[in-house]
């Protein structure tokens, strides 16, 4: 699996809107972004990262921009199959 190492988030008006719907917030996002426990390339070539903040566990869509720029497409909290998956790669 390649690594990605996210340097830089790119926010705008539409993805804080609708991350705020699933009652997340930009400094989850930012403290996710910066270390992540899990990551995987979706379908249509997102990458779908999971992680931690406090006892929270959230799933993150981004898009690359550029190397080491990313767009967040979307966060919420995990899926239970995401919940499973994270488990499985901390054992």
């Amino acid at each position: 699996m390649t690594k990605i190492v996210i340097r830089f988030l790119v926010f705008d008006e539409t993805n804080l809107e609708h991350i705020k719907k699933h009652n997340v917030t930009r400094v989850e996002v930012e403290k996710i972004g910066k270390d992540f426990l899990y990551h995987r390339k979706t379908h249509t070539g997102r990458y779908l990262v999971v992680g931690r903040v406090g006892s929270r566990i959230i799933t993150m869509v981004f898009r690359k921009e550029t190397m080491g720029k990313y767009y967040l497409v979307t966060a919420r909290d995990a899926s239970k199959k995401e919940r499973r998956d994270l488990n499985e790669k901390e054992k």
